[in-house]
């Protein structure tokens, strides 16, 4: 009989094991379920979330491609994603903006720019400026950064106030420092009105019509260029938005990348600062590196200057670059303002200085520009 209950106990014992194990076993295949399908759900968002950006960039870039063909190239955004991203009278240009917010940019295109200029008596403020005695001269070339708020409250305008200086705003929103894809580097069929098209176009190797429309067309013939004493260059955003431009031609592998240095940003930045300081030696040059930046598309958040990468870098890349350029230029006249890190404007005061990600807000230009008036008055009157 005991024998007959330890038989009977032993099986109960292995049938209660069997279930269990059984259990265990529907659980973990129900928990594999569970987790294969997480994974397919968050795979799918990203691949989502990557196709609405690619879309979105290729939708920017052909916008680019269409304006940079016509008479009047936009003022700012990211091709765009980047740089420039705010609603102005005309339709901006999608090089410095966010993704999607393009349209809201803040830029606008070369014939809006000097009808505003005009309507809101830009040539009487000039008048104003001839009359009254300056201690310097400041000769600006950028994107929208500068060219956007170009009367009162604009960074020109606000470091033109700080220091007494006499200002001639060459800055067009939308341009890039480097020469885009098709672009050449040949003076008779020169196109580029970005920053090396400017610079040529002061030493008059180019045609200057196609600044036409341009309040920098303007400038070219009203300014004595001789009389500068500090040439300000501030670009990088639209270089990094436009997802065309490399940061450089050397690669961190020591391989190099089969396009010429202008095309490039710091090797358009290099061939700007060693063409200004050939033929204006005792001028200073302030080179401003691209600030921080926040990227969305529509509400979407696609990243940060620190973590966005368009296939040539991040956008603190981009400033590193502007900084090695200024480095190997110390004790020439180069006077560097590292805006990522030096400008005040970073991910814990963006919402305050950022309208959208990228432009600046009335208080944004005004911390903007509180290191670049500290530099140039520190070089300007050194006994102070």
């Amino acid at each position: 009989m005991d024998n007959r209950n330890h038989v009977r106990r032993g099986k109960q014992s292995s049938s209660v094991l069997l279930l269990t194990v059984l259990i265990g076993f529907c659980i973990l295949a129900i928990i594999e379920i569970l987790y294969g399908q997480a994974q397919i759900r968050m795979e799918k968002e990203r691949l989502a979330l990557e196709e609405e950006n690619h879309q979105t960039v290729q939708e920017l870039k052909a916008e680019w491609n269409q304006l940079k063909g016509g008479p009047s190239v936009g003022t700012e955004s990211a091709e765009e994603a980047g740089e420039e991203q705010k609603s102005s009278q005309a339709e901006p240009e999608k090089t410095l903006t966010n993704t999607d917010n393009a349209q809201e940019s803040k830029d606008t295109d070369a014939q809006a720019s000097v009808s505003a200029n005009s309507e809101s008596g830009e040539g009487e403020g000039q008048a104003a400026q001839d009359e009254k005695q300056y201690d310097m001269q400041i000769v600006f070339m950028g994107d929208s950064i500068i060219d956007s708020d170009r009367e009162e409250g604009g960074v020109a305008s606000l470091i033109s106030d700080a220091c007494n200086a006499k200002v001639y705003n060459m800055a067009m929103g939308g341009t890039t420092a480097a020469l885009l894809p098709g672009e050449v580097a040949d003076f008779d069929k020169w196109e580029s009105r970005g920053l090396l098209g400017v610079v040529n176009a002061i030493l008059g190797n180019i045609n200057a019509d196609i600044f036409e429309g341009y309040r920098a067309g303007e400038i070219l013939k009203e300014c004595d260029f001789d009389k500068t004493d500090y040439f300000v260059i501030e670009y990088g955003i639209n270089d990094f938005l436009s997802g065309k431009i490399a940061q450089s031609r050397y690669l961190a592998d020591g391989s190099t990348i089969g396009v010429d240095s202008e095309h490039t940003y710091s090797g358009a930045l290099e061939t700007a600062v060693h063409l200004l300081r050939e033929r204006f030696p005792d001028a200073k040059i302030l080179l401003i590196a691209p600030h921080y930046c926040q990227i969305f598309s529509g509400d979407t958040f696609l990243g940060d200057s620190y973590s966005l990468n368009y296939g040539y870098g991040t956008m603190v890349d981009f400033a590193r670059g502007a900084g090695y350029v200024a480095d190997q230029h110390k004790g020439d006249n180069v006077i560097f303002f590292n805006a990522m890190e030096e400008s005040g404007i970073d991910a814990y005061t963006a919402d305050k200085c950022l309208e959208d990600g990228v432009h600046l807000t009335a208080e944004g230009r005004k911390t903007y520009v509180e290191y670049a008036i500290r530099l140039i008055k520190a070089d300007f009157y050194p006994e102070e």
